[in-house]
């Protein structure tokens, strides 16, 4: 099934959904950071809620989501942008933990109960939004929720979910954002939690073959809603080797030197995609003498 996301609106325009499978994007990223099963499910859960907060944004505007808790994975850093381009790093790849008491991976274990959820987003304006809130749950479902809550005012729900096979490979991922709008009557918005609570593991209705619009008609309880737009998601790096050229020649001309004399040469790989860029004693002699120019 590819990866997509769905825009919708429902119950006459009360309620806002978005609903998307990100199966492929949290599978390119576990296996370029080679993470284990709590990693994992803690890395797609912040790439997918980071991505359902950037569908809310206009094409190039771009939003980075920073999850720092106590918990062993360290912190958590994702970039996301109104195309549904995402990319996550994570400090420490490497945490298994046993199951919870549900059962479940612990993500709340590997992330922490303790520390902070930041938000920046970039909308081309002069200085970007940034909002924070501490971690109430580790889960992170529910921290991107009490995020949308107490940053930006508006009242939502939002599930994330990502399934792990004993092999620690991706079986499945995706989530949920329902925004509840200022005309939502009470009645609407005891329905939509009456869904929510009903609703199985995301990940696992994916798994089975189900659709981000099969997922929105059990969001809605197949009540009529109206799909404003659908578009993919991926797990996509913007980095390049002129970029970390950039970067080499902003060290300055001694740092480059010593780059010469100890290594000959210098090998740059960048955090999100584990991309290594290569650059020979001749290309650093090279930026050396832009370095000096500046």
């Amino acid at each position: 099934m590819e990866d997509k996301l769905i825009k919708a609106l429902a119950y006459d325009d009360q309620i806002r959904i978005y609903v998307m499978n990100a199966t492929n994007m949290v599978k390119t990223a576990q296996r370029k950071h080679e993470t284990w099963s709590a990693a994992t499910a803690a890395l797609g859960r912040a790439m997918v809620g980071t991505t359902l907060l950037g569908a809310t944004l206009k094409g190039d505007e771009k939003l980075t989501v920073r999850i720092e808790g106590n918990g062993p994975v360290g912190y958590i850093l994702v970039d996301s942008n109104g195309k549904g381009e995402t990319k996550g790093y994570i400090k420490h790849p490497e945490v298994s933990l046993p199951l919870n008491e549900h059962g479940k991976i612990d993500v709340k274990g590997a992330v922490g109960t303790e520390g902070m959820l930041t938000v920046s987003k970039d909308l081309n304006m002069k200085n970007p939004f940034v909002g924070q809130v501490p971690l109430i749950s580790g889960e992170l479902g529910e921290d991107f929720t009490y995020y949308m809550a107490n940053s930006e005012q508006v009242p939502s729900a939002i599930g994330l979910s990502v399934l792990i096979d004993p092999d620690e490979t991706v079986k499945a991922a995706g989530g949920f954002m329902i925004q509840v709008l200022p005309n939502a009557s009470e009645e609407t918005i005891q329905k939509i939690e009456t869904a929510i609570a009903d609703l199985p593991l995301i990940s696992k209705l994916m798994d089975d073959g189900e659709t981000p619009e099969k997922i929105l008609a059990r969001l809605v309880m197949n009540e009529s809603a109206r799909i404003l737009e659908t578009m993919p998601v991926s797990f996509k790096c913007q980095c390049s080797k002129d970029r970390f050229k950039d970067a080499i020649v902003s060290l300055g001309e001694s740092e480059i030197q010593a780059m010469i004399d100890e290594d000959h040469g210098a090998d740059a790989v960048c955090h999100f995609c584990r991309t290594n860029y290569h650059f020979s004693e001749e290309e650093l002699t090279a930026l050396k003498e832009e370095a000096d120019k500046l």
